[in-house]
């Protein structure tokens, strides 16, 4: 790796974001378009959240430009031993943990494939770490600690696109030829001015102003989504549309891969049963029957 100059490397988040970046507006941070909450009924809380909802999908459909263009990009380093870091702090970070936690049992891949990491660390995914998200430096520390190296890809999120956790971790990532993207609600936000591709899904005021854990942490959720599974899906972990590489960590999950195996070998269910719990997977169950029944 090569160095990084200190002095660029903190210039210059004491500024505020729009001495960072000119023309950036917090849109995240604007008045809701609905007042008096406090004086409506529940339906009408709820119909008029739900038509706010309904925007999420539309925003992040503009930005599958820059997926595909991130996914190809992760899926051609993860063929050669890479790995995917999420880098965020609140609910964005949270959300992160949340989807990287959910690549092993989905898709059978290990765990430190697909990482996400929390300003503040595991003790913020329930409870707020003071300062934790201000510091610059941390989360390319974190990052250096998993020895980054140019087969991975850094993925930072953040609603506002301003949190330094995330742009001194991008900033760094950059500079020393990794892969980097970023992932916020905001346009030409500073944590996309440090990402190479850089994703946006203008989401729009929230319902209660300022709660990005509503459209802008749906709209999250939903790239993440969009951007593993269509990377696991090229790396092989799906067969047809069915989660051939899922672990089997409970009934439900085991008769769920039985009745996949019944449904493409033509077995009665029990037999299926047997060779899914001898092999561990409906993936090597499968192979392995053919393999023996040639």
């Amino acid at each position: 790796m090569k160095d990084i100059n200190k002095k660029n490397q903190n210039d210059n988040l004491m500024n505020s974001p729009h001495d960072m970046v000119g023309g950036f507006v917090k849109i995240t941070e604007q008045n809701s378009l609905h007042d008096d909450l406090d004086k409506k009924s529940v339906h009408q809380l709820l119909s008029e959240m739900n038509e706010e909802d309904l925007k999420v999908p539309l925003a992040v459909s503009k930005a599958l430009p820059q997926i595909e263009t991130l996914v190809l990009g992760i899926v051609e380093r993860m063929k050669r031993g890479g790995r995917i870091f999420y880098m965020g702090a609140g609910t964005s970070g949270r959300l992160g943990v949340l989807d990287a936690s959910e690549i092993p049992p989905t898709f059978g891949m290990p765990p430190h494939l697909v990482v996400g990491l929390i300003a503040g660390g595991d003790i913020a995914l329930r409870n707020p770490v003071e300062n934790a998200e201000d510091n610059l430096e941390r989360g390319w520390q974190e990052l250096l600690e998993h020895n980054i190296n140019a087969n991975d890809t850094v993925v930072g999120i953040a609603a506002s696109g301003t949190t330094p956790y995330v742009i001194g971790a991008l900033r760094n990532a950059r500079a020393n030829g990794i892969l980097t993207a970023s992932v916020s609600c905001n346009p030409n936000s500073p944590i996309a001015q440090e990402a190479e591709i850089k994703i946006e899904a203008i989401v729009g005021p929230e319902f209660v102003t300022g709660s990005t854990r509503l459209k802008s942490g749906t709209a999250q959720k939903l790239i993440l989504n969009l951007i593993t599974t269509t990377t696991m899906i090229k790396l092989g972990r799906v067969k047809g549309n069915k989660m051939v590489n899922m672990q089997l960590s409970n009934a439900k999950l085991v008769d769920r891969g039985a009745r996949m195996i019944v449904e493409e070998l033509g077995l009665k269910y029990e037999q299926a049963k047997n060779i899914l719990l001898i092999h561990g997977s409906v993936k090597k169950a499968i192979e392995a029957y053919k393999s023996e029944n040639k």
